[in-house]
């Protein structure tokens, strides 16, 4: 995710600790909560897909999917 929405994100939040969103900066939110998540999501299963398991005998397996 760039780093202006991200910012952008942050900036949201201390918006709403002062006072209440407007509808259309809640929209923006929300869409870019929902972008954030699905990268980090992704950036997460990648990691998952790509770790192996070391038994004690050795032997390396991959992670299951559930």
């Amino acid at each position: 995710m760039e780093n202006t929405k991200l910012a952008r994100i942050n900036e949201l939040a201390h918006i709403a600790k002062e006072r209440e969103l407007t509808a259309e900066e809640i929209a923006e939110r929300d869409v870019l909560r929902k972008e954030y998540i699905a990268e980090w999501r992704q950036s997460a299963i990648s990691v998952l897909e790509n770790t192996y398991v070391v038994t004690p005998d050795g032997k390396k397996r991959k992670l299951k999917h559930k």
